[in-house]
């Protein structure tokens, strides 16, 4: 299959999930969840969204000299990916925006100011939100490298997904979504 054609075959992958297949070890990526927010001829972009760190929101809203109101919800903050791990992404719902907001689909959207924390300090943030440290990002033809090669599934985005399952749970969740049982799949990639 020629790059070109490989192209125009994965295009519009935003607003998808890239589901890492059970034969992917690397260790970052093993058993990840993965959102992609762009995809185009340069390159693409997404957040892990279930892999949770030893950090919680409030004390990330701290470290950012934003203190936390009581009864501000509390969640854990995920590592979004390996690129500029010291950068924050809010993906949330879509009923408010901010600043550095940009709406992805899906009833998401990514926003990447310092409001959106501000407002979460306050509890007046999104009504759904994931806080991520970092993102994965792929240049230009690479994903759809690593599809030929097998290394992902792709299933449309579920909300409910993303912000309603415990983050041990998507993997698989995420797989369910388009029929796929990851516990029957096995670990050694093949090609038919």
């Amino acid at each position: 299959m020629s790059a070109s054609m490989s192209r125009s075959n994965t295009e519009g992958l935003r607003d998808h999930f890239l589901i890492a297949m059970p034969s992917l070890q690397d260790g970052y990526f093993a058993h990840t969840v993965t959102y992609l927010c762009e995809h185009n001829d340069e390159g693409a972009m997404g957040l892990v969204i279930n892999q949770p760190i030893d950090l919680s929101l409030h004390q990330l809203l701290r470290q950012v000299d934003l203190e936390p109101v009581a009864g501000a919800p509390e969640q854990p903050v995920f590592r979004g990916g390996p690129v500029h791990p010291e950068h924050g992404f809010v993906l949330h719902s879509s009923e408010q925006s901010w600043t550095g907001s940009r709406t992805l689909g899906s009833g998401l959207t990514l926003t990447t100011s310092r409001d959106v924390l501000e407002a979460m300090a306050l509890g007046k943030g999104p009504a759904q939100a994931l806080v991520a440290l970092g993102y994965a990002g792929w240049g230009p033809g690479q994903l759809e490298g690593e599809l030929a090669e097998n290394a992902w599934l792709v299933a449309p985005v579920s909300p409910a997904i993303v912000f309603s399952l415990a983050p041990g749970d998507r993997w698989a969740a995420a797989a369910r979504s388009i029929g796929i049982d990851m516990n029957l799949i096995s670990q050694v990639t093949g090609h038919a």
